[in-house]
């Protein structure tokens, strides 16, 4: 009879660490980032019909990297949770926290007794009453659990990405301002050259504080254009003159 190989725990660990971290770092970026109104959530996704950010419910946001089919399962999971203990309980009794812990037990045991790892890393976000009492709450591979305050990024080169947050970030600023930044930190590449990303590249959405109840949603179309500081549209004055062919010159 032939015995198995013995492979000590702390190298399946180990092994299994080394595999989700791989497949996440692949996927693209997202930061989430918090500003004076609410909480904002910028990902690089061209797609416009996979969604890597989305409602859970009435002030609580799910935003993911890594391998979709996964964490949109566990973004399902996450709103039957919200709506079941809502309907039960009260609407209040839904917190970010609560959602947090429920995903660290699925995480955690799928990572420990399964033979492949869940690829993703999810951050679950709840605006408050004040920026003060906001909870962004980031979730790995392994079910830890981190309490983030103001701003965190997941998915490629994410410590990079962290450290320009860190020195470009700061308490009371506008969502024009944070969306600008998170762009920018989007767009500065692992080796230094910087590429372009337009609003076709990008999926925006924010919770907002000043909305009754449902607080979360999509920025999209002339809002964007706006907040991302070109113009929305144009002027009135040239509403109704033909366009005019471009200038010669070199394409930039």
């Amino acid at each position: 009879m032939t015995m198995p190989f013995y492979v000590p725990p702390e190298q399946v660990m180990k092994d299994r660490a080394d595999y989700a971290r791989k497949g996440i770092a692949r996927g693209r970026s997202v930061v989430v980032v918090g500003y004076d109104k609410g909480i904002a959530f910028v990902a690089e996704n061209p797609s416009r019909a996979l969604h890597k950010v989305s409602e859970i419910y009435d002030r609580i946001a799910f935003a993911a990297v890594g391998r979709y089919n996964e964490f949109e399962n566990l973004r399902v999971a996450g709103i039957r949770y919200a709506d079941l203990r809502g309907y039960s309980y009260d609407r209040t009794d839904v917190t970010a926290r609560a959602l947090a812990n429920t995903y660290a037990q699925i995480l955690g045991g799928v990572f420990t007794q399964e033979s492949k790892p869940l690829e993703i890393e999810i951050v679950v976000a709840e605006v408050g009453a004040d920026s003060d009492s906001d909870q962004i709450f980031r979730l790995t591979y392994d079910g830890s659990v981190a309490d983030e305050r103001g701003f965190v990024a997941m998915g490629g080169a994410s410590d990079a990405a962290e450290e320009r947050l860190r020195s470009g970030w700061r308490p009371g600023m506008t969502l024009a301002e944070v969306l600008r930044l998170a762009v920018d930190v989007l767009a500065a590449g692992d080796n230094g050259e910087r590429r372009v990303l337009d609003e076709a590249q990008l999926e925006v959405a924010a919770l907002d504080r000043e909305r009754p109840r449902r607080s979360f949603r999509r920025i999209v179309g002339p809002v964007l254009t706006q907040l991302l500081g070109e113009p929305a549209e144009r002027s009135s004055d040239d509403a109704g003159r033909s366009p005019q062919p471009p200038a010669a010159g070199p394409v930039t």
